[in-house]
């Protein structure tokens, strides 16, 4: 069938009919996944045209698959956190909905604790197993939505679930029709979908889910689960492992549209945050995430950096306050006691600070020179030095002039006198042996020794401010 798109303002060729493969024997990609190798990546050459949508967003499962890999978060927890995200979506609610476990009766107070915030965004929603014991859990807790486990790759179907495609389509529509006559809008989670039989059994289901939607009205979305992190955005490259064939494949052929299209990626081969990107860029709508990519093995996609990216890719934040991420990461640090790697992007502890000398005396001149944006401002992260044998005068006085906020006539360079003595006292421990880097305590307290000369002087002032 042609018909006229006018978005590309083109005569193109639209759904194309797949049926179901109801095959004996399971499609396992070998070729692709060999257990005893690395999977390998094969190429076709065809190219699918980029396809942003009119709208993206972002959706988090930090109470879901983020407390898979970790110690359960208290209910207060998951209550402050959900505020901050709420905060940190804005009033366009780009944060559009969080996910979570509804098994015990902690996860049930978290969600009737979060709903009473009354936000209506980020939408509290919840992930169950495609069962009738799971949806009389969802039908008592009151959501207007819910994810629904459907595993597509043959690997669970045949090995896990111990059915033949057919069937597993069958028992999974039972679930999905419950939800929508009772009214809750169904979310298929399609685990495993860059090991699944794509044209032989993805297509065919995704389109059964889109005539149900036709028929009722209830729209029945559809999350594409990169579930071992095998996604690659490689242009060319052959299904199952492209991203942005799968995603051109199921609004294309599947017909389901970008508003219900949704990537859940995991980081195992270092493809997280790049794959939900292409997954937004070829026509999905949401990319689901979770906070610091905490998740399952190597984690999820970092929501932060999806935040990151929406600013890249759109040109403007759209009013999310991104100093929350640095609120969240502080957070998750004191209340919660998790340890977020220093070098991690955004909110860890190093992920702006410079340590070599060179740098520092250009961060000292102007800090565009060495900081990817205004993270002050950005994040309340101001760029920082790291005191260590190759700082220099610079990296000191720059040390100095952030610690102490400050700036203006205030501020010091380079030749200021005390700049020059704590520069030798610095030289001195690196002559006796040292070997670490200077820490912010010590430098503070040397500084404060020195300042007791200078009665007059803003670092003195400073001192005694933070005292008081």
């Amino acid at each position: 069938m042609f018909t006229y798109n006018p978005k590309t303002n083109l005569i193109e060729r639209g759904e194309t009919n797949y049926p179901l493969q109801d095959v004996d024997e399971p499609n396992l990609y070998e070729n692709l996944y060999n257990y005893n190798e690395i999977p390998k990546v094969a190429f076709n050459h065809r190219i699918v045209p980029l396809d942003m949508p009119d709208d993206i967003w972002i959706t988090d499962t930090t109470f879901r698959d983020g407390q898979q890999s970790r110690e359960p978060y208290t209910v207060k927890q998951i209550e402050h956190i959900y505020k901050l995200l709420h905060k940190l979506g804005g009033p366009k609610g780009l944060i559009r909905q969080s996910e979570f476990f509804i098994y015990s009766k902690k996860d049930q107070e978290a969600v009737y604790r979060c709903l009473e915030q009354g936000y209506r965004f980020p939408e509290v929603t919840t992930w169950i197993r495609a069962n009738k014991k799971d949806f009389e859990l969802v039908k008592s807790i009151g959501v207007k939505e819910t994810g629904i486990l459907v595993s597509c790759s043959d690997y669970h179907i045949f090995y896990k679930m111990n059915m033949k495609r057919s069937e597993i389509i069958e028992y999974y529509m039972k679930t999905i029709r419950e939800c929508v006559e009772y009214g809750i809008r169904p979310r298929c989670h399609f685990e495993d979908i860059t090991r699944a039989d794509f044209y032989g059994f993805v297509v065919p289901f995704a389109h059964e889910l889109m005539k149900l939607y036709e028929e009722t009205g209830m729209p029945i979305k559809i999350r594409a689960c990169d579930t071992m992190g095998y996604g690659v955005t490689f242009p060319g490259t052959v299904l199952p492992r492209s991203v942005q064939g799968i995603i051109y494949g199921l609004h294309h052929h599947a017909g389901v549209p970008s508003e219900l299209l949704e990537w859940h990626g995991h980081n195992d081969f270092y493809r997280s945050v790049i794959n939900a990107s292409y997954a937004w860029l070829y026509g999905c709508s949401g990319v689901n995430t979770s906070l610091f990519g905490i998740g399952e093995r190597t984690g999820n996609t970092p929501l932060e950096a999806m935040v990151m990216e929406y600013a890249q890719l759109r040109g403007t934040l759209d009013g999310m306050n991104t100093t929350v991420i640095t609120e969240l990461a502080d957070y998750f640090r004191k209340e919660i006691g998790y340890d977020i790697p220093p070098m991690t992007p955004f909110v860890g502890e190093n992920f702006n600070v410079t340590r070599a000398g060179i740098h520092a005396d250009g961060i000292l001149k102007n800090e565009e020179i060495y900081n990817i944006f205004n993270t002050e401002l950005l994040l309340n992260r101001p760029v920082r030095i790291a005191v260590s044998k190759t700082s220099g005068l610079a990296g000191v006085a720059h040390w100095i002039n952030t610690y102490y906020h400050l700036k203006g006539k205030n501020a010091y360079d380079k030749k200021h006198p005390i700049v020059v003595k704590i520069k030798e006292w610095v030289d001195k421990q690196y002559e006796d042996g040292r070997v670490t880097v200077i820490s912010d305590k010590e430098l503070a307290r040397v500084s404060g020794i020195l300042m007791e000369q200078y009665e007059a002087d803003p670092v003195k002032e400073s001192i005694e401010n933070k005292e008081e």
